[in-house]
């Protein structure tokens, strides 16, 4: 059966080792030397091997010490970290997180599941809207982080992808076949006056098969192949689906997925889920940096 060391008798090794004898160690613990000495007697009896050799006037390490001091100094403080995570009041509160409704999915609840493991205390508030809503309300503050779709990245800002605009439509859909082509597009979607110069420039006929600034309308409309739409590839649906045109619709331009955050300043919080976006629309794995000790 495995046996569980006493975080409390390591920091009281470490400490000793670190002091370099018991009595400073005490000092710093704010504990008796009789109480320090008694926790390394225990630890070492744990592991059956003497961790100091105390034959000389200072106490020194054993080999076995000196190989367990390196351990125990990771494991206490991954031991501070976790209680720093789950019960410092720095990380209670919210952040409001703002992100085009086409590009939420796939990586956006990635990073919600993982952050909220991280920080199970803080709020993440996911605010959905269009790009042009985004920006007006960063720039109020009434948002720390944003994410938005853009042709290019205004000061202040990152790019964290750049991803190409594709056509889709409903699975097996032959709406894309029609002419004039219906287009489904919301009213304020930043894609749909370039889409719709891309189609005149190709000479084809278009019409709008939907006026909607509601994304559920959006959806419907195309999931049913009355109409089709461009978001970023990689970005669609499981209900949409990338339309195999061979040529028959004109290609589309890429488009910065840009990251624009609030002054970190002490927010350890926003720092790691600004990792983290970057991550998964980098293809990395989800991993955020330890706290500075």
């Amino acid at each position: 059966m495995p046996r569980n060391l006493d975080l409390t008798a390591l920091r009281s090794f470490t400490a000793v080792a670190e002091a370099g004898g018991v009595t400073r160690a005490a000092g710093l613990l704010n504990l008796t030397q009789s109480a320090v000495s008694m926790q390394l007697k225990r630890l070492e009896e744990s592991l059956d091997t003497q961790l100091l050799d105390r034959s000389g006037r200072t106490v020194a390490l054993t080999a076995a010490g000196e190989q367990l001091l390196s351990h125990a100094r990771r494991m206490l403080a991954l031991n501070d970290e976790i209680c720093q995570r789950l019960t410092s009041s720095e990380y209670e509160g919210e952040i409001v997180l703002g992100v085009p409704h086409d590009i939420v999915y796939p990586a956006i609840p990635v990073v919600l599941q993982r952050f909220a493991k991280d920080y199970p205390r803080m709020k993440v508030q996911l605010r959905s809207s269009f790009t042009r809503d985004l920006k007006s309300v960063f720039a109020r503050g009434e948002a720390d982080v944003i994410l938005t779709t853009e042709d290019e990245c205004d000061a202040g800002g990152e790019t964290v992808a750049v991803r190409r605009l594709v056509w889709v439509g409903a699975p097996g859909g032959q709406a894309w076949r029609q002419r004039p082509l219906r287009l489904a597009f919301e009213d304020k979607c930043i894609f749909r006056a370039s889409v719709q110069r891309r189609l005149d420039d190709a000479g084809i006929p278009w019409e709008m098969a939907v006026e909607s600034d509601f994304t559920r309308t959006i959806e419907a409309t195309v999931s049913a192949d009355l109409g089709v739409h461009a978001m970023l590839e990689g970005a669609e649906p499981p209900y949409f689906s990338v339309i195999p045109h061979g040529g028959a619709l004109p290609e589309l331009r890429e488009i910065n997925v840009n990251l624009y955050h609030a002054d970190f300043r002490a927010a350890d919080a926003i720092r790691d889920l600004v990792a983290l976006i970057r991550a998964a629309f980098a293809g990395a794995p989800l991993q955020v940096p330890r706290l500075a000790g």
